[in-house]
């Protein structure tokens, strides 16, 4: 069954190339995203994985941290680790787990159960669906979800964007509209009746009943 946004995220212990982890220990009291790819050496995901150790300082800042999967033995990522800094300029400077046996990619519902077999004889295109963003708040629920097809890099400066939403969201009673951006505008939340309203923020701008539009909360 697929994962659905405000489920506890699966735990599970995995080796990874910093060492064995337990996934709920791991992210502690932080906010994390795990991102997947279905095969090492795979040309997208090389671009993909050094654009985020490039990242790594901006997920930082906001308490994030970052963790990548590939259906492929420990040994294999450590390889690969060589080519990412080679051609991307910068190493993964966080831990990309191995999943050879596919048991996360299974729990997270990016494979099917019912695969098995040894890693090496599947391709990139077996594995496809393995090319998901999750991002995890630290109560360990999921917050986003995003699948992403082989042939199209994903927009890691539009997973920052919506964990400036989320956080903030988490902390005031606010929704972000569309393209936002923080510092921008935001909405009222519609749990929020007017008089609550009056509490919290004074007075807003109404084009309509169920739009009430105030400043960023934060004052950034």
């Amino acid at each position: 069954m697929a994962l659905q946004l405000g489920q506890e995220a699966p735990n599970f212990t995995a080796e990874t190339t910093e060492g064995t982890i337990d996934f709920h220990d791991w992210i502690g009291d932080s906010w994390a995203v795990l991102f997947s790819h279905p095969k090492d050496f795979t040309p997208v995901c090389t671009t993909e994985l050094g654009y985020m150790a490039n990242a790594k300082p901006a997920f930082d800042e906001r308490g994030v941290k970052i963790i990548g999967l590939s259906v492929d033995p420990l040994d294999k990522h450590e390889d690969w680790a060589k080519d990412i800094e080679e051609t991307q300029g910068t190493a993964p400077n966080y831990p990309l787990i191995s999943d050879a046996d596919f048991k996360i990619a299974k729990a997270y519902g990016m494979l099917a159960a019912d695969v098995e077999g040894d890693a090496a004889d599947r391709t990139p295109a077996d594995n496809q669906t393995v090319r998901n963003v999750f991002v995890v708040g630290p109560d360990k629920k999921i917050k986003l979800i995003l699948v992403y097809p082989m042939t199209t890099g994903r927009n890691f400066d539009e997973v920052l964007r919506v964990i400036d939403s989320l956080q903030l969201t988490a902390n005031h009673k606010v929704a972000t509209p569309a393209n936002w951006k923080s510092g921008d505008d935001v909405i009222i939340a519609g749990s929020v009746n007017n008089d609550q309203a009056k509490e919290i923020f004074g007075e807003w701008e109404e084009p309509k009943p169920y739009i009430r539009i105030v400043p960023d909360p934060t004052g950034k």
